[in-house]
């Protein structure tokens, strides 16, 4: 089995990498910026996938998502692809800094494009998780939410109408565009996320979520040795 990792963030992935002492594969996406880990775990094969740098910063957001798997489903050719990372979600649905979710489905919260219900349909997506990924939740003790995604680290009101209307509960910048690119090769994914940042906490973002990264980071790391360990023993 050939498990792929696709992670936005240098700090999200470290405590994961350096749990398992997965070998970077130097140039193995080149010229791309993208960089690949392997190892192997009780036979099966594990990929972690980053965006890479640029400027001296992590690439984030959706272009650097869907570069980074588009190339991992195209060199890898993985079995599961997992999005692990850090994510915004709502006190007033119950979350707290550091919680685990596991994606129940996924959408666009911030491509408003009018037209038909065609358009309005791509435009929010709304594509399949992995089938198992309530089963494992309750499984593993994790909560359960439906990731919306954007561009942007900040939160308008007409992003934040779109997330309420479509029952979302977790804010990231990646998640729906991995989705994307997975639908188009029919491949599962699976999203790991844990809470960086309260949407309606009144704190500001970037202070909350630079406050939290490396709490919610290391909690990812223990989420994920428990999903591989699950995942493989199931195999």
């Amino acid at each position: 089995m050939k498990i792929c990792y696709i992670v936005a963030m240098r700090a999200e992935a470290t405590p994961f990498i350096e749990h398992y002492g997965v070998e970077l594969l130097a140039g193995f996406f080149a010229p791309l910026p993208c960089q690949c880990y392997h190892t192997q775990v009780n036979g099966s094969d594990l990929y972690v996938v980053l965006n890479g740098e640029q400027h001296g910063s992590d690439l984030v957001g959706c272009e650097a998502a869907s570069v980074a798997t588009l190339a991992a489903i195209q060199k890898i050719q993985p079995d599961l692809v997992i999005n692990s990372g850090t994510c915004g979600a709502f006190r007033s649905n119950g979350a707290n800094i550091g919680d685990i979710y596991l994606g129940s489905g996924v959408m666009f919260h911030d491509r408003r494009v009018p037209g038909d219900d065609a358009w309005g349909t791509q435009a929010l997506g709304n594509y399949p998780v992995w089938e198992g990924t309530s089963a494992l939740a309750q499984k593993l003790g994790f909560k359960l939410g439906k990731v919306t995604t954007g561009s942007s680290l900040d939160m308008q009101p007409c992003d934040e109408q779109i997330i309420r209307e479509n029952h979302g509960e977790l804010k990231d910048m990646e998640g729906a565009a991995i989705a994307f690119v997975c639908s188009l090769f029919h491949l599962p994914i699976l999203f790991v996320k844990s809470v960086t940042d309260l949407c309606d906490s009144g704190a500001a973002t970037y202070d909350e979520f630079s406050k939290n990264l490396a709490l919610a980071s290391e909690n990812l790391r223990q989420a994920n040795v428990r999903i591989i360990d699950t995942l493989i023993r199931a195999l």
